[in-house]
């Protein structure tokens, strides 16, 4: 039976991957030390034997007894709303929960994944972003903290893989949601979705015009799974192509909620990107991985986990 380590395996998508991890036959311990996390979010596998939950702060050593075949590098703060709050916390998990991470990859001959994102990108001047492309980032802005720590954590592992021979992949993560989604998350779909539901003004930075490529879940999760695999060591998008505008996303939530909420205004935050969207080419090619479930689709199941969520 494969063990797999899950760090920030209590978050929105970790716990998704251990749900994944566990229905293909293995063992799994999840680590997270619920700073962004929620316990809640693997509660339903507690009585699992073969699920295992540890609080831990992966910038600390980690201690593992027994073999590990994979180990899948989720922690790290996610959200604007919470990097811009956590802005040392972020970078030390990003570089020193990566280094920490690697190690132990490294002591148990371990397959090593590490959870990077489109925001290694910055504010794209290529669209779509392409594998290949080096990105538009400022080192020195309020995102910075989450954009550098992704950089470098993607630096890490390559160093890993290169000088110490561990086995490495990296899945660039464009924007995903779906249920457990925390409701003051502060990404676009949370917000939006809250805010329709209990009829509060819809909030749109700056004229809405910007665009992003938003991917459900279970989509998200079978195009990692698949990676973890496969024998690709460069980094892969795993995202949705089909691109759409803020303002047009938020007319949809409004719509899908039946909500009476009208859309307000903004300033649009520091470095904001204007577009984005993943070439997942070499997805499409490498992994035979595209996304399938139709946004309107994974709205509605986002909207009845929020909906049930806000009523307890």
């Amino acid at each position: 039976m494969k063990h797999a380590i899950v760090t920030g395996g209590a978050g929105f998508l970790g716990s998704h991957l251990c749900d994944r991890l566990l229905a293909e036959g293995c063992r799994v311990t999840a680590i997270d030390n619920l700073v962004t996390g929620d316990v809640r979010n693997v509660a339903h596998l507690l009585g699992n034997d073969r699920f295992r939950f540890v609080k831990h702060d992966v910038t600390e050593y980690i201690f593992v007894d027994g073999p590990v075949d994979y180990i899948l590098h989720f922690a790290s703060p996610a959200s604007p709303i919470d990097y811009l709050k956590l802005p040392i916390q972020t970078l030390k998990v990003g570089s020193l929960g990566t280094h920490k991470a690697l190690g132990l990859a490294k002591a148990k001959n371990a397959r090593f994944l590490l959870a990077s994102t489109s925001e290694t990108y910055g504010d794209p001047l290529v669209h779509p972003q392409p594998e290949s492309y080096w990105g538009n980032v400022n080192p020195v802005g309020l995102r910075g903290v989450y954009d550098e720590a992704k950089r470098f954590a993607e630096a890490m592992t390559m160093a890993y893989h290169r000088y110490h021979g561990v086995e490495t992949r990296i899945v660039r993560i464009f924007n995903t949601y779906g249920p457990r989604m925390r409701i003051n998350d502060g990404r676009a779909i949370p917000a939006f979705i809250s805010q329709a539901l209990r009829g509060e003004d819809v909030t749109v930075f700056g004229n809405g015009l910007q665009t992003r490529s938003v991917c459900y879940v279970d989509d998200l999760i079978e195009g990692i799974y698949r990676l973890l695999l496969s024998d690709q060591t460069d980094p892969v998008n795993i995202g949705n192509q089909a691109e759409i505008t803020m303002l047009d996303l938020a007319r949809e939530v409004i719509a899908l909620t039946n909500s009476t909420s009208r859309i307000i205004h903004k300033d649009l935050p520091e470095d904001d990107p204007k577009v984005r969207q993943p070439d997942t080419t070499r997805a499409r090619t490498l992994l035979h991985w595209e996304a399938r479930v139709d946004r309107a689709v994974g709205l509605k199941a986002t909207v009845e986990y929020f909906r049930k969520a806000m009523e307890q």
